[in-house]
This record gives C-alpha cells, structure tokens and sequence, in this order.
C-alpha cells in the first residue's frame, strides 16, 4: 500500500486565512446562527474552529441543507457524478440570497 502523506489542513494556506478585518473573537451569531431545509448555503471555513469542519476541498461550494443533526447540518453536495453527505458546524457556513 502506499503510505499516505499529510493530513486535513494540507495545502490550505490561503484556504483558511482570514482578512485581517475578520480577525478577532468568533461571531456568536454566526456559530447559533439556523438554516431552513432546502435552504442553499455557501462552505466558507472558519479556520478559528476547528470543531465541525469538512474536508477543506468543499471549501467555497454551494450544497443543499438536508437535515440538522445535533448541532451539525447535513448538506448534500455533488462531487463530480456522486451525491455526498457533509456534516458541518452552522460557523462554517453562510446563506445565499
């Protein structure tokens, strides 16, 4: 077998940066903020927490929410022909109008 190499946060140094305007205390109301089902969000990864977070190559997708589960919401998204189910905490995530 071939021995992998990295981990989750390989190659994400632009991934996850902030602005320097979006430095600072978490938002509390993004980290309670609620989604609908069938509501469409964007995957914005907040690299102040690390709790929640998908893989970072959904980083800046559009999915579906599905379901909430805990405090996580199930969004399903396509990657290439196959549906995927993620499970991310509602700070990683952002409504589109």
């Amino acid at each position: 077998m071939v021995q992998r190499i990295g981990t989750h946060q390989r190659k994400t140094r632009h991934k996850l940066t902030l602005d320097h305007r979006e430095r600072g205390k978490i938002s509390v109301i993004r980290y309670f903020q609620k989604f609908q089902l069938g509501e469409m969000v964007a995957i914005k990864l907040n690299p102040q927490v690390q709790k929640g977070r998908c893989f970072p190559r959904f980083h800046g997708r559009i999915a579906k929410v599905i379901a909430q589960r805990g405090r996580c919401y199930e969004l399903g998204i396509t990657d290439g022909n196959k549906d995927k189910v993620l499970l991310v905490y509602p700070i990683h995530l952002k409504k589109i109008n």
